[in-house]
């Protein structure tokens, strides 16, 4: 409600804490020092590809598509919650989220899988039909098809979709994202139409801060990424899903 909304505001206001809600690539490439990580989730939103990027996954006229939120009541999503130090964090993310990814803010209420610790507001990117960048519904077909074929600055669309595919599969295994893991599996049957790997569109090389971080206090499951893509792999099998040959 928006009592609610503007209670959790005055919370984040007065709180000598920031936090900011991740469910794309901040899961997994934060691009900022942050302090203390929480896996969990938001309720009343459902993560959608329907976003357009032509500055980090695309490019100007040959955008490619990037997780966003819809607010549906009854949709949960899950993600990560990480706190902000200092303004520096926030200008990064204002920049890189609503400057050049086309989102605007928002605050909700994030729920954190350590039963120990309190519900706390965060700070949401969200993009809708407002935003210059919007690209709307399509099915996963249609989807996977314009990821498979955009590339931007940042690497290739497909990396995108599948680390947080990974992300999902490795840290919540119990969790069904049906949207992005039907990208997903129309993603690998196009790769292996191609007659190409999963690593041809991955930068396995770089070091995001999430593939090494410290797992001990936040139960986030280790992250270097050869050695998911090897795991994801034989994962794949065992879930039913059509894999391509690692």
């Amino acid at each position: 409600s928006e009592t609610k909304h503007k209670d959790s505001y005055l919370n984040m206001i007065i709180s000598p804490f920031l936090w900011v809600f991740g469910y794309g690539s901040l899961v997994w490439k934060p691009g900022f020092e942050h302090g203390s990580l929480e896996i969990g989730y938001i309720e009343g939103f459902a993560r959608r590809f329907w976003q357009g990027n032509e500055n980090h996954r695309g490019t100007p006229g040959k955008p490619g598509r990037v997780a966003t939120l819809i607010e549906e009541e009854d949709e949960v999503t899950y993600g990560v919650a990480m706190e902000l130090r200092g303004e520096e964090a926030l200008d990064y993310l204002n920049n890189r989220e609503m400057k050049l990814g086309g989102y605007e803010q928002k605050i909700t209420m994030f729920h954190s899988f350590n039963s120990s610790k309190p519900s706390i507001p965060v700070l949401v990117y969200i993009a809708n039909e407002n935003s210059t960048s919007w690209l709307g519904p399509a099915g996963p077909e249609v989807i996977a098809e314009q990821v498979i074929n955009s590339e931007g600055p940042s690497g290739h669309n497909v990396e995108y979709v599948m680390r947080l595919a990974m992300w999902v599969h490795q840290t919540l295994p119990n969790v069904r994202d049906e949207h992005l893991f039907e990208i997903e599996e129309k993603l690998l049957s196009k790769i292996e139409e191609k007659g190409m790997v999963l690593e041809d569109f991955m930068e396995i090389d770089k070091d995001y801060a999430s593939e090494y971080r410290d797992t001990s206090a936040t139960g986030v499951t280790t992250n270097i990424l050869s050695g998911v893509i090897s795991e994801y792999a034989d994962g794949c099998g065992r879930n039913s899903l059509k894999c391509v040959k690692m």
